[in-house]
């Protein structure tokens, strides 16, 4: 099991189009197409299986929002934030 991150390591890993939302981190990542953001999601999907961390993921039109957090841990962990990096690097 990880271990939660306080709110100043949350703070200092946290990357910058990230948000923190209670016991999650919350991007929005948006498209000029809706096949593109449902791609983005596959791919992001791809990713969490790769890594058995699985996100909420929401697709809208031109927006595909992901959200994060360590149920079992019962808030954000080391998880949360190695997986954010990786769904950046698929954009």
């Amino acid at each position: 099991m990880a271990e939660l991150l306080s709110d100043d390591e949350i703070d200092a890993q946290l990357g910058s189009d990230w948000e923190r939302d209670g016991d999650e981190i919350v991007r929005v990542y948006e498209f000029d197409d809706y096949l593109d953001g449902v791609a983005f999601a596959a791919s992001v999907g791809e990713v969490a299986e790769e890594e058995f961390h699985h996100p909420e993921i929401m697709i809208r039109y031109q927006e595909v929002e992901v959200r994060l957090t360590s149920h079992e841990e019962g808030g954000i962990t080391d998880k949360d934030l190695r997986l954010a990096d990786l769904f950046d690097d698929e954009l």
